[in-house]
């Protein structure tokens, strides 16, 4: 079994959490004489994968997940497709307000925007509050009004891996990714990985140990 690749930077990362628990990203790049944003991703990937344990206002602690490298490998070879979830669609057309009733019916953070089924936008909870909250006429306004659109989405396909899409949530800061199947010069979504679908999937990997 080929063992999980980690970084030099990662690996030193490891090395200050195990000697100053519970440690803080500030303090993390303060030692590495980094900015947080540029360890922002291996953080991302090494409490992900369950090697760092970060807790809220306290800092992160090291797990001990590293001495198992078959749990590692299991999860470094996990596919989009193996724990996508199926996503939300509506129309361009369909109404901020709806929209907003659709995103709470189904308890989701995001809803993918097609057309003649392929991806054109994502609106996100956010992108529905800040509407809501500026007074939009919700139940006339289009989704097509507010939602980001294509380009400027980020997507992955089926057969990409976990631990990077993961890395995409954190350091993008957005809620899910959409996953797509690529056509002639179309994309449909297919599925979907959230912040809740890696949690889930580390969490259900963790307890099988």
């Amino acid at each position: 079994m080929v063992p999980i690749q980690l970084s030099e930077r990662q690996h030193q990362i490891i090395a200050f959490v195990k000697a100053h628990e519970p440690a803080t990203g500030d303090q993390i790049a303060k030692h590495l004489k980094l900015t947080r944003a540029t360890i922002r991703a291996d953080l991302a990937v090494l409490t992900m994968t369950g090697i760092l344990d970060a807790r809220p206002k306290v800092g992160y602690f090291f797990s001990g997940l590293d001495e198992n490298p078959a749990l590692f490998e299991e999860i470094r070879q996990m596919k989009a497709q193996d724990v996508m979830t199926l996503p939300t669609l509506i129309q361009k057309e369909t109404s901020v307000y709806d929209a907003i009733v659709t995103l709470f019916l189904e308890d989701i953070g995001s809803l993918y925007v097609v057309e003649n089924a392929t991806l054109i936008g994502l609106v996100s909870r956010k992108d529905l509050l800040k509407s809501a909250i500026a007074g939009t006429d919700t139940k006339q306004t289009p989704v097509a009004t507010i939602m980001t659109r294509m380009p400027n989405l980020i997507v992955v396909e089926a057969n990409e891996s976990v631990l990077p899409t993961a890395e995409l949530l954190v350091t993008h800061q957005i809620d899910s990714v959409p996953v797509v199947k690529k056509g002639d010069g179309s994309l449909e979504p297919i599925g979907k990985i959230s912040k809740s679908t890696i949690t889930r999937l580390f969490v259900d990997t963790w307890t099988r140990t």
